[in-house]
């Protein structure tokens, strides 16, 4: 194999391709990326045995071929070239060595054999869709915050990714949670979206597939299995085996006959949350919230450092409530509005509040309070 790449071309096909590979793997295989060059273009494949992606270029092909070598050291060289260097990798298939050279810089690298590559079984996708790369970046952005970290529930490390029934009609959803926080978002259901199976994407892939979403002209091919999904562009195919679990019912934790509304700016909601809380030194600190007629008081107290009180005008005109909440938490939420302002929905003290973008019921969060 014997191929030349513009420095800035690789870089982006190996830096998307060693994020996916585990940095600690007993498989020595799996710490590498395969690159099979043939014709004009140039695939660079990796995997993890649950993701696999793989990225095709543009280069000059003068020998066709393919070998295996370490994602995270050639990353590494590319990125420490200089800015516009034409890369040339060899290999001669003997020496069991990859030659990377760019200008006065030259490489060599240990192989290890293209065979033992472990590529991805393909799967019979049973719905094929394609939909706007803003779309699906705006379904999977507004919910990964709530993805649940935590092991033992397993099904909760992931986002579900379903067809649901709403007031317009059959959606596109993305509903994440982990049990004190949830998100819910949707968008139009894409021609074909339908037959969809409803999946748990899992939490890697979720920030694998944020690279594929960046250019907003993109149109993204998604295919998906009761066992894997696939999102692909013309260059870059992620195919994601999905959480093997049943995501629990959420529509029972969102909250339908909350009636105390507060509108307020999100920006200066998130300012001020963030401000109180730093007077404390645990991150799970309560805020309290304490709301009056268009008021609200919002407060920290923490013996050992000290406290703070912010007051906000906001819109408001039920009777009085005095509510905490985790201050991670609120901050995390009202950092998902897009719009000038965020509306909460509150019953009492002890229930769930629900927080929607200004008129916009697409995106709903719901968060459980505090004792303060």
């Amino acid at each position: 194999m014997k191929i030349s790449i513009e420095r800035a071309t690789l870089l982006s096909a190996v830096s998307q391709a060693q994020s996916v590979v585990e940095r600690r793997n007993t498989i020595p295989i799996l710490a590498n990326v395969l690159i099979e060059a043939e014709g004009d273009t140039v695939s660079f494949r990796a995997t993890d045995l649950d993701i696999e992606v793989v990225d095709k270029i543009n280069a000059q092909v003068e020998r066709a071929g393919a070998t295996t070598v370490n994602a995270v050291t050639l990353h590494e060289i590319v990125r420490k070239l200089p800015d516009g260097a034409l890369v040339r990798l060899t290999d001669d298939g003997a020496s069991g060595r990859l030659s990377v050279e760019a200008g006065r810089s030259n490489f060599s690298l240990a192989t290890l054999p293209k065979e033992d590559f472990p590529v991805m079984t393909s799967s019979e996708y049973s719905a094929n869709f394609s939909a706007p790369a803003p779309v699906l970046r705006r379904l999977f952005d507004k919910s990964k915050f709530a993805i649940s970290t935590e092991e033992t529930r397993y099904y909760l490390n992931g986002v579900y990714f379903h067809v649901a029934d709403s007031e317009t009609g059959k959606v596109l959803r993305a509903v994440a949670t982990d049990g004190h926080r949830l998100a819910r978002v949707d968008a139009a259901l894409p021609d074909g979206a339908e037959t969809l199976p409803g999946v748990i994407v899992p939490r890697k892939t979720v920030g694998e597939l944020r690279k594929l979403l960046e250019d907003d002209e993109a149109e993204i091919a998604v295919s998906v299995s009761e066992t894997k999904i696939r999102f692909a562009t013309p260059e870059i195919t992620l195919t994601s085996k999905v959480i093997d679990g049943t995501f629990p019912d959420y529509s029972r934790v969102i909250p339908t006959g909350n009636t105390r509304k507060m509108e307020v700016d999100a920006k200066d909601f998130a300012k001020a949350v963030d401000r109180v809380a730093t007077v404390s030194s645990e991150r799970s600190r309560a805020v309290k919230l304490q709301l009056d007629e268009d008021r609200l008081i919002l407060s920290v107290n923490a013996p050992d450092s000290g406290n703070a009180e912010e007051e906000l005008a906001v819109a408001y005109a039920d009777e009085r409530l005095e509510i905490g909440f985790n201050a991670k938490y609120l901050l995390e939420i009202a950092s998902q509005v897009d719009r000038e302002n965020a509306v909460f929905l509150f019953n009492s003290a002890g229930d769930p509040t629900l927080m929607q973008e200004g008129g916009d019921s697409s995106a709903v969060y719901v968060v459980m309070p505090m004792r303060v």
